[in-house]
């Protein structure tokens, strides 16, 4: 295993298709002793929640940089340490898709997922039910050098024993075509829906605090069609996620709401990150 982090794309490992790192470095460290101190350190300042008595069945994670959002998304995490340690065994990631356009959903063709941590194995059955879903593709090219999923990867090797991933950027699609994925993918207890995504971008502090608050208000009663384009760069797999979680019944919970200002103190161009956990009411 490689941990510098410095290759994309998907390379041949053996006979395996391995996606490197495109980020470690970046957005988090590459050193796996440096990155468990900071993945340490974003725990350390996350936000407590009262434990629940089994694991939630979705998430919703920011993914910035970790020193900028590692806290928030460390407050969702934190909703999986006891109950879902050996439980959970699969995890289907959903996030922008920032640099390829896209119009539809695109699982990747890689047999496993690369972080400083170790691998990563995809679920190639899971894959073949995506594919049987609307304007879904096996495509690698919006997977190689997107960071939305990636630095979910080293949290979910932190808190999770061995699982396997289903890794899915998303572009235009609508909230209905997303949800008849995931339905195709949803499982039972063994399996975790996270959704990807940062809220408001490079607006001042006041502005992005109201604008997230509006945003949260309308995850957490189950509204997607009020969520803008503009309020989250992972819009399209979230309001998707919400059409499957009102089929299923589940609630909403906030665990978390701060923008970057809140973690770096520059308060003047901001990102909104929020952390959200669903389950039974």
């Amino acid at each position: 295993m490689t941990s510098s982090g410095s290759g994309t794309g998907a390379a041949r490992s053996g006979r395996e298709r391995v996606r490197r790192p495109a980020v470690a470095g970046s957005f988090y460290p590459s050193d796996p002793e440096e990155l468990r101190a900071e993945i340490g350190r974003a725990f350390e300042a996350a936000r407590r929640t009262a434990p629940a008595s089994r694991p939630p069945k979705a998430l919703v994670v920011p993914h910035a940089g970790y020193r900028y959002s590692g806290p928030v998304a460390a407050s969702a995490y934190r909703t999986l340490e006891s109950p879902a340690r050996g439980a959970i065994r699969r995890v289907v990631v959903l996030g922008p898709s920032h640099f390829v356009p896209l119009e539809g959903l695109a699982v990747s063709e890689a047999d496993a997922f690369e972080t400083p941590l170790g691998l990563v194995p995809v679920d190639d059955e899971a894959r073949g039910a995506a594919l049987g879903g609307p304007r879904c593709v096996a495509d690698d090219e919006p997977h190689a050098t997107e960071h939305s999923l990636e630095v979910q990867l080293p949290f979910l090797q932190t808190v999770l024993d061995e699982f396997t991933l289903v890794p899915l950027t998303v572009g235009r699609a609508e909230p209905e075509e997303v949800a008849a994925v995931l339905e195709r993918l949803w499982g039972g207890p063994e399996t975790l829906v996270m959704v990807s995504t940062d809220l408001s971008h490079y607006l001042d502090h006041a502005s992005a605090t109201n604008r997230d608050r509006r945003t949260a208000g309308a995850i957490v009663a189950g509204r997607p069609e009020e969520i803008a384009d503009l309020d989250a760069c992972g819009v399209h797999p979230l309001r998707g996620l919400l059409v499957s979680v009102a089929r299923h019944g589940l609630t909403a919970l906030l665990l978390d709401l701060r923008t970057s200002g809140d973690t770096t103190g520059d308060t003047a161009r901001v990102v909104g990150y929020g952390a959200f956990a669903f389950g039974p009411g």
